[in-house]
């Protein structure tokens, strides 16, 4: 018992722990939540594209500012939001498909990032913490702007619930309900660019689209119903955080690649063992009587 509790509290007697906790917390919520829209809409490839091409904003918050992280941040999430609405007037004005517009607007951010850090003279640490996270280098002052975005995206996803929902999953009854669709596409496409840039340093750029899909996939094969997935896809993201850094305090390893391995191993452990959807399941199913 003893034992048990100095490996719970152990990694806890450091500060730098505790914020990473908090945001690893804080991350896992806000990305299950947006995930769960994204894994129903089969947006994944949108939450990757976004994910890579918020790198100008980075590399121009770099420039700008010496590799401050509070600049880093703010040009991150104005060239996501500008992305993600980007993306939405390509596949609409354009009349070209959303994952066509996508590819396009992805393709062409990611290479400007490129061109942009391919004038500096030389790669920062910070600039590679943005990159592949850096969640046990959380300041005070990250942990306040995690939780004022990442609480706003969470009161806008409540607020709109059923105006969400109904667009996902029926756009005749929306139109006869006369909701404004495309208002809350452009609503929905901007969440998952803030909740992208919100987890920049939890898990990085790389990493993403793991926070983004996996607890959303996994409560996906967990439940049937929209309120369950939501709220069991954010206990699963909040605890891929938690025992992700109790993996990367005790095996020495990164602190982004160990929250998605665990996020990872929760999914495969539902894909193998889920009632219904689960593999084992579904050969005991298939197996003669």
């Amino acid at each position: 018992m003893n034992t048990m509790l100095q490996f719970l509290l152990e990694p806890l007697t450091y500060a730098f722990m505790q914020r990473g906790m908090v945001a690893a917390i804080m991350v896992g919520v806000v990305c299950a939540l947006v995930g769960t829209y994204i894994v129903l809409r089969g947006m994944a490839f949108f939450g990757d594209a976004l994910a890579h091409a918020i790198l100008p904003g980075v590399a121009v918050g770099y420039l700008v500012s010496g590799g401050a992280r509070t600049s880093l941040f703010w040009w991150a999430l104005l060239t996501a939001v500008l992305t993600a609405l980007g993306i939405g007037a390509v596949s609409k004005g354009a009349q070209v498909k959303q994952d066509t517009a996508i590819g396009i607007v992805f393709v062409g951010m990611f290479a400007l990032g490129i061109a942009l850090i391919s004038t500096m003279q030389s790669y920062s640490i910070d600039l590679v913490h943005f990159l592949f996270g850096d969640v046990l280098g959380v300041s005070a002052g990250d942990l306040a702007l995690t939780a004022a975005f990442g609480l706003l995206v969470i009161v806008l996803i409540v607020a709109f619930y059923k105006e969400f929902l109904v667009i996902s999953f029926d756009p005749v009854l929306a139109a006869t309900l006369r909701l404004p669709s495309n208002a809350l596409s452009y609503l929905l496409l901007v969440l998952i660019a803030v909740a992208i840039v919100v987890s920049l340093q939890t898990v990085g750029v790389a990493l993403m689209l793991a926070m983004l899909i996996t607890p959303a996939a996994t409560a996906y094969l967990l439940t049937r119903r929209l309120p369950a997935m939501m709220a069991l896809a954010a206990v699963i993201g909040a605890a891929s955080g938690v025992m992700g850094l109790y993996l990367s305090y005790y095996a020495g390893i990164a602190s982004g690649p160990a929250i998605v391995l665990v996020c990872t191993a929760l999914f495969l452990l539902a894909a193998l063992f889920a009632p219904s959807r689960g593999w084992i399941w579904q050969q005991r199913r298939r197996a003669p009587a």
